[in-house]
């Protein structure tokens, strides 16, 4: 019981005033689950010791426990990059004067991304009659012409309220990452889908109010898990692959806006990433379209 005692007062109580201070700062809710997780298992691996006695060698087996739970490399890194951030920060705080886990190697992943659909193929899921997988056809048209045809991430899609369109302007106000606020522009195609799509909305409302753009069948707001298994469907139904997924169709956005000749920094804008290199290494550059520009640009290819 003691130990237990102990144990609270040290790394799991770090743990716990460390989350707090995230949720202080308004990091996301993903972010601080994420770090809950993975210091827990921290906090339980290293068990009573106190700081001095953890150190690089006690936070290398640490990870081989999660290798032999496991887990995937993926998941390791993610827990090795939790504990340095909570080292940063009890170093901040002055109750440590070294970070051990800077000395822990981060794991080795593989660099391949996912394959994009092409532009043929989100054309073929998105055009024509929503499948009979489709529990909503006129909302699931919308969700796909939002993701694909504005770039947005799961969670900003059903953060978005109806306020946030403003049809005039033919632009969404979006909430991104860190309570970021950005507009993000919309075509034809999704003025025609919210159009289809608002009457309906209206009707499985009735007399009820709901602030939520994108709702289920019985009025609440779509999740982000929900969002992912109508993709899933729907995709699979007009015969795409079953590892697409929400984020896939905003790594086909930027990709195809590449392909298209957008220049990389405002398709950063619209992504909302907070530097290009997050771009750069997002948008998957196809050697044709490589080829094409230093054929069309290059003095030397002429």
């Amino acid at each position: 019981m003691n130990s237990e005692r102990h144990q609270k007062t040290t790394v799991s109580k770090a743990v716990e005033n460390f989350l707090r201070h995230l949720r202080e700062r308004n990091a996301s809710a993903h972010t601080i689950k994420a770090y809950s997780h993975d210091l827990g298992l921290f906090a339980a691996s290293v068990g009573t010791r106190d700081w001095k006695r953890i150190d690089h060698v006690v936070i290398r087996g640490f990870l081989s426990q999660l290798y032999e739970q496991g887990l995937s490399k993926t998941s390791v890194a993610r827990a090795l990059a939790g504990v340095r951030s909570l080292y940063r920060w009890l170093a901040r705080e002055g109750v440590v004067e070294q970070n051990p886990a800077k000395l822990v190697a981060t794991p080795k992943l593989p660099k391949k991304l996912p394959r994009v659909p092409t532009i043929e193929e989100m054309n073929g899921v998105i055009d024509g009659q929503m499948p009979e997988a489709a529990a909503f056809p006129e909302r699931d048209r919308l969700l796909f012409e939002l993701l694909y045809g504005c770039g947005i991430r799961n969670s900003e899609l059903t953060g978005i309220n109806l306020d946030d369109i403003r049809v005039s302007a033919e632009a969404i106000l979006i909430r991104g990452k860190g309570k970021k606020e950005r507009y993000v522009p919309f075509g034809d195609s999704v003025k025609a889908a919210l159009q289809a799509y608002l009457p309906e909305r209206q009707k499985t409302l009735a007399r009820r109010h709901s602030p939520a753009l994108l709702i289920n069948r019985r009025g609440g707001r779509l999740t982000t898990r929900s969002v992912g298994r109508i993709v899933k469907k729907i995709a699979v139904a007009k015969g795409l692959s079953p590892d697409v997924h929400p984020h896939t169709l905003r790594h086909a956005f930027g990709t195809h806006m590449l392909e298209e000749g957008a220049d990389l920094r405002a398709i950063q804008e619209l992504l909302g990433h907070e530097r290009l290199a997050t771009t750069q290494r997002y948008t998957q550059l196809s050697m044709k379209h490589v080829l094409q520009v230093y054929d069309q640009t290059h003095p030397r290819a002429k």
